[in-house]
């Protein structure tokens, strides 16, 4: 019978993994629908004014579904684990409640878009779009502070096991928090950019010349190009970060057992923890040295100098990383040759092998997104909050979560279906705009 731990490990997982891809949608679908409404304004051209209602369209769907999503995974907070928020709560209370504020003012804002085209003046109709995207990327903020805060807790002391003297400025603006906001952010922004970009590089293969998809391919695969290149750099900050504070799981998703001096990168492999080893894998000679401290001879702890229970699942850990640098150096690579070609023939490059290229990329970014979310909570255990409170002793007691395992598991199959096929409708039913 599986265990509650198991069962709300697995719960939570699900909720999650769905949850993140409705609200990426909703945090950065209205950077699309504001950037054509301003193009509109600018251009006087109608096919920016087509963008722009289509693209406010699906942030309405997804804001709507976002909001179904994120509140199962409140509840589920309180109810799978709650001794983590009776620990927890007046800690990191602030930005939960901040998240909510920002949220509220999301919803009023996008109103305002959504039924304001006639009833407002062009300079506040285009203001409330971009509020509406400050608004929604502010919650993803708040949130991922929390998730540093787990990572590195601050902002508290802890006597005899009690909490006492709270900054909830300090924990909100905890030592993870700078970097994992950067890193979350602009991955949102890369994977649902991505996505876009190789529907629209699709379309554009099958009719290329509508207007519809050549505007709107231009439009978002700038804002991938960028975001990827970025990414790379954020990247490179958070993993020096995770091994400055958390070495074990700096180890474990580089799959390093031996501490040395000079420490090379695993590129690939498979961890074999009985022995120790990664299999398998391509090593780069001082590569994991200069990655964590800028030094060739730079000591790296590895697994083996760590106790055997406070290492998280190696294998998960290590392969997860390694598939979100694999995609996420593609998704590089891809960039770079699009802003090649921008930069030599002046024009956004639509050849088909490109467009081929950008279809290819399509589900790459959010499958990076969820692997590395897989890398930020996975790689953390057998913690829940790092260094003091493991994920046993939050779990609930409440037996039978095998059935809302179940039941969550269906609704979000359910609401992927829904999303899924509104989505492809829109796409499918694309006006055909041959003139500006």
């Amino acid at each position: 019978m599986i265990s509650n731990l198991l069962a709300a490990r697995l719960l939570i997982s699900v909720s999650l993994a769905f949850h993140i891809m409705f609200a990426v949608f909703g945090m950065v679908m209205p950077l699309f629908m504001a950037i054509s409404e301003g193009l509109w304004l600018k251009t006087k051209k109608d096919v920016y004014l087509l963008l722009a209602k289509r693209w406010a369209k699906g942030t309405a769907v997804m804001f709507a579904i976002g909001a179904v999503s994120g509140t199962i995974v409140s509840f589920e907070l309180g109810l799978l684990w709650p001794k983590f928020m009776a620990f927890a709560g007046p800690i990191i209370g602030m930005p939960f409640s901040l998240e909510g504020f920002a949220f509220f003012l999301e919803a009023i804002f996008l109103g305002i878009y959504l039924y304001g085209w006639k009833k407002v003046s062009p300079a506040i109709h285009l203001a409330s779009g971009i509020i509406v995207f400050i608004c929604a990327m502010m919650s993803g903020v708040f949130i991922v502070t929390v998730n540093g805060w787990m990572n590195t807790p601050s902002g508290f002391t802890l006597i005899d096991g009690v909490v006492t003297h709270i900054d909830p400025f300090a924990a909100m603006w905890n030592p993870s928090a700078f970097t994992e906001i950067l890193h979350m952010l602009i991955a949102a922004i890369a994977a649902l950019a991505f996505a876009v970009a190789g529907i629209h590089a699709y379309k554009m293969r099958n009719d290329p010349k509508n207007l519809f998809h050549r505007k709107a391919f231009a439009i978002v695969v700038i804002i991938a190009w960028i975001a990827s290149i970025l990414q790379v750099i954020s990247g490179d900050m958070s993993g020096k970060h995770v091994a400055q504070t958390q070495p074990i799981k700096f180890a474990a998703l580089e799959g390093h057992f031996k501490t040395e001096h000079g420490a090379p990168l695993n590129i690939f492999g498979i961890p074999d923890e009985k022995n120790g080893v990664t299999r398998f894998a391509i090593r780069i000679p001082y590569g994991l040295s200069l990655l964590a401290y800028n030094h060739l001879d730079a000591e790296v702890k590895g697994l083996n100098d760590f106790p055997q229970d406070e290492r998280p699942p190696v294998a998960i850990t290590h392969i997860a990383f390694q598939l979100m640098i694999l995609l996420g150096f593609f998704m590089f690579g891809v960039s770079l040759i699009g802003l090649m070609m921008l930069i030599r023939f002046k024009r956004i490059p639509d050849n088909p092998w490109y467009l081929r290229l950008m279809v290819w990329t399509t589900p790459m970014g959010f499958i990076a997104l969820q692997a590395g979310w897989v890398v930020t909570e996975v790689g953390r255990q057998p913690w829940i909050i790092q260094k003091i409170m493991r994920t046993r002793d939050a779990v609930t007691t409440m037996p039978g979560l095998a059935i809302p395992l179940i039941a969550f598991t269906l609704l979000y199959i359910f609401l992927s279906v829904v999303v899924f096929y509104i989505l492809r409708k829109q796409v499918s039913e694309s006006p055909q705009v041959i003139n500006e």
